[in-house]
């Protein structure tokens, strides 16, 4: 994963834990089959493209009240 994609992500979601399994969920759907949100140029890994996602607001995320 690339470091300024995961420092902006950062940005977005603040805390690491829920940024990891925002993430980590996304990157399960792509390599499943489910397409990119976004386009690149170049060829990211599901990792990088799962962050950009984030940073890009193509992805939200829901906290379950207890």
């Amino acid at each position: 994963m690339r470091d300024d994609y995961i420092k902006e992500a950062l940005t977005v979601i603040p805390d690491a834990n829920l940024l990891i399994n925002v993430v980590s969920r996304r990157v399960k759907q792509l390599r499943r089959g489910n397409r990119p949100l976004v386009e690149s140029l170049e060829k990211l890994s599901s990792e990088d493209v799962a962050l950009r996602e984030v940073i890009e607001g193509k992805i939200s995320y829901e906290m379950a009240e207890a």
